[in-house]
């Protein structure tokens, strides 16, 4: 049997750089090779303030997004979330084995109360549980996320232990698969790209004019030369994953004290939407073939459900709920 893939993306709207280079591009990476569900994890979304009157708008935007990276749903399995109850339903059997201080003690926790000091609920504290029902519900054992989603991956691993200790085998202890892009820095210079920092991202939809006004926006100084501003240090990261042949040519520019940043963010921003056009015309396929979305959401949840029910099967008679 091949290793199992998970990964899911919360459905704050269309996917942006941060998502693709930290997560989707890993997702290219392992379909080919394990069987992966690959996820819209809407319930995650709630935790924070949202709009109910958009939520289903945004959940079938980022699964037409994925078809239009190039996930291909013969490949992989795509599912939402909340269609497929026993995640709920292993994220609390899960939640009775695993203490409260350990969630309370998490560095997510932590910044999102900070984030959202007014929205500080149950859910929140939850997250890291249901993620963790989310990857053990398929036995997943790679998940490709960026570098600051290890603790709870930890936490996963955590849990997988202690339920194994205390009931039997049944669950694998998840590792992350590493991407290039595991750490994509804000537009803002400072922190990474978030959806829910306004100004940070950039949108796999944005046209070049909308690309270019944001790459301008980032923050540099008024010469070149010297220690890096952060701002400068992620126009250079992202020259790596989009125009590496250059690097070397702009690096020597700016060490020299010869850098025009306007030319460096102008050519930056071409490439980067010359490599998203592509992307963006396969969209617009999906877009104009609604009914096969829909076919492609239904299968998809219906063999995730198969799979999820039959781990559901597992769980229950180990914890007692049904008899051996």
């Amino acid at each position: 049997m091949k290793k199992r893939v998970y990964s899911g993306i919360r459905a704050t709207g269309r996917l942006h750089l941060g998502n693709y280079l930290g997560a989707v591009k890993g997702m290219l990476a392992l379909q080919d090779e394990y069987e992966c569900i690959f996820s819209v994890v809407d319930l995650h979304t709630i935790t924070v303030p949202y709009d109910p009157s958009t939520l289903q708008n945004s959940i079938r935007e980022i699964i037409i997004d994925y078809l239009a990276v190039g996930l291909d749903p013969k490949k992989c399995h795509l599912e939402i979330q909340s269609k497929v109850p026993q995640h709920t339903e292993l994220a609390y059997f899960l939640s009775t084995i695993y203490p409260v201080s350990r969630l309370e003690d998490l560095p997510t926790y932590k910044d999102k109360k900070a984030q959202y000091p007014k929205y500080v609920n149950m859910g929140l504290l939850y997250y890291p549980v249901l993620m963790a029902a989310d990857v053990l519900l398929y036995k997943g054992e790679l998940v490709p996320v960026g570098i600051d989603q290890e603790p709870h991956l930890e936490v996963m691993r955590e849990i997988a232990r202690k339920f194994n200790s205390m009931f039997g085998p049944v669950f694998p202890q998840p590792q992350r698969f590493k991407t290039e892009g595991e750490y994509i820095p804000s537009l803002l210079g400072s922190g990474k790209m978030s959806k829910s920092v306004e100004g940070s991202y950039i949108n796999l939809t944005d046209n070049s004019e909308e690309i270019r006004k944001k790459i301008r926006s980032v923050p540099t100084a008024t010469t070149s030369g010297g220690e890096m501003t952060e701002g400068t240090k992620v126009l250079f990261k992202l020259l790596e994953f989009f125009a590496k042949d250059k690097t070397a040519q702009f690096m020597k520019e700016y060490d020299d004290g010869t850098l025009q940043f306007v030319k460096l963010k102008d050519y930056l921003a071409d490439a980067i939407f010359a490599h998203l056009k592509p992307i963006q015309g396969k969209r617009q396929e999906f877009l104009e073939n609604p009914k096969l979305v829909d076919e492609i959401i239904k299968d998809g949840i219906s063999k995730c459900t198969v799979m999820a029910e039959e781990t559901m099967r597992q769980v229950r008679q180990k914890m007692g709920f049904v008899g051996k």
